[in-house]
């Protein structure tokens, strides 16, 4: 019986090349062989995050104004007391595709991405997207994806001051009391991986913030793990759980002893 092809959805495209098939045993040592080069790579990304850390600060002299849900609010006032600020230049307004049911396809994928923002919060940074189209349509808009960020309306040259004003970009930046400082950028592919709360916090200035990082001498560290919490359970006052502490110190332990073993 032959087999039928009307419904193929491959029919009329060239045969894929696929890799062989293996046994378990031989698929388990060629994972271990990738998984040297990627454990390489994470480490390599650690590495450029830490030299990230030493990047020098820009002042901004500039008084940036932009629009919000409560009115006027300056490039200050973005950071909503925290220390640290993402500031994402989506394209929604006037001429860009989609105009006015939708922002740019790109930017609108990126803005599906981001997480749970309370956790960046808890980590003293906030992250903002701001846009040229005025707060009426940014609050439909969030409306009918289902967006929580912070969005702010571009009123004066933000955008070409900043390196954003004909493409997208993420601008970190972190405050001094009054000061406000630039401290990175990134765009075009660079922000592909954008979206959780680690691809931000290795963006900024003080990184994630956890004891086993390579910062500057000073910089704020807790013990990894246990400033984690649930996204509607954080309290910035509060000492870590002790039940989780107690366990995420034992899967850390575990964890530890699985590479021990590993390196035999």
């Amino acid at each position: 019986m032959t087999k039928s092809t009307q419904n193929d959805p491959n029919r009329g495209q060239a045969a894929m090349k696929t890799p062989p098939v293996v046994s378990p045993q031989a698929w388990q040592a060629a994972r271990e062989q990738m998984l040297v080069k990627e454990k390489a790579q994470t480490h390599a990304r650690d590495a450029l995050a830490a030299e990230r850390r030493r990047m020098p600060w820009m002042a901004v002299e500039k008084a940036y104004e932009f629009e919000g849900p409560k009115g006027k609010a300056s490039l200050l006032e973005l950071f909503e007391g925290r220390r640290q600020l993402i500031v994402y230049r989506a394209f929604f307004e006037p001429g860009v595709f989609g105009w006015p049911d939708h922002a740019c396809r790109g930017c609108s994928l990126g803005a599906d991405q981001v997480g749970q923002l309370a956790h960046l919060n808890a980590r003293d940074t906030t992250l903002v997207y701001a846009s040229r189209a005025p707060q009426a349509d940014i609050a439909r808009l969030k409306t009918r994806m289902g967006w929580e960020m912070p969005w702010y309306t571009i009123t004066d040259s933000f955008d070409a001051d900043f390196g954003v004003d004909e493409w997208h970009g993420h601008n970190v930046f972190i405050r001094d009391g009054d000061k406000v400082f630039r401290t990175y950028f990134i765009n075009n592919r660079g922000d592909e991986a954008m979206g959780t709360v680690w691809s931000y916090l290795d963006l900024t200035a003080l990184g994630r913030q956890e004891t086993w990082e390579d910062s500057p001498e000073g910089y704020p560290q807790t013990a990894p793990y246990k400033w984690w919490n649930w996204h509607d359970a954080y309290n910035l006052d509060a000492a870590p759980d002790a039940k989780w502490v107690e366990i995420s110190t034992a899967g850390e332990a575990a964890f530890r002893k699985v590479g021990d073993q590993a390196k035999k």
